[in-house]
């Protein structure tokens, strides 16, 4: 199994919460995760929002840093270039979708053009939805 990797599934996995347990799964049988520069990027940013806030201690957000950097070094993680961004400047099923989550689909898409059977981690019910219609099997199920 092939997978690309979004935030939403991603940040539910480090903050242990209900469903990331599933996404833990899902991550240790894949072949190959692929993800993007804005995953990490997203997750970073919620880290350090959380513990700004005082909701995670120190510990805990060198913990979430830790295992996403001990992940991600073995994912294909793609930039989000020219050819990510032109495709989500396009309309999408569903639409509306925000900016982020467009990113996120065109670059599954993007993805999937050397990778046919990837599927899509997520956890995000818009990008559920619009991925579904355009043939990616979701997970978790």
């Amino acid at each position: 199994m092939n997978l690309y990797a979004e935030s939403s599934a991603i940040l539910s996995w480090l903050f242990g919460e209900n469903r990331g347990t599933a996404v833990r799964n899902q991550l240790r049988r894949a072949e190959s995760v692929v993800s993007s520069d804005l995953t990490l990027v997203e997750c970073e940013r919620v880290i350090i929002r959380a513990r700004a806030l005082d909701e995670i201690t120190e510990s805990k957000a060198q913990n979430c840093r830790s295992r996403l950097t001990e992940a991600s070094n073995h994912w294909y993680v793609l930039k989000l270039g020219a050819e990510i961004v032109e495709r989500a400047r396009l309309p999408f099923p569903h639409e509306p979708i925000r900016t982020p989550d467009a990113l996120h689909i065109a670059s599954a898409l993007i993805a999937r053009t050397a990778i046919p059977d990837l599927s899509l981690l997520t956890l995000d019910e818009r990008i559920r939805k619009a991925s579904k219609d355009l043939g990616f099997t979701i997970l978790p199920k």
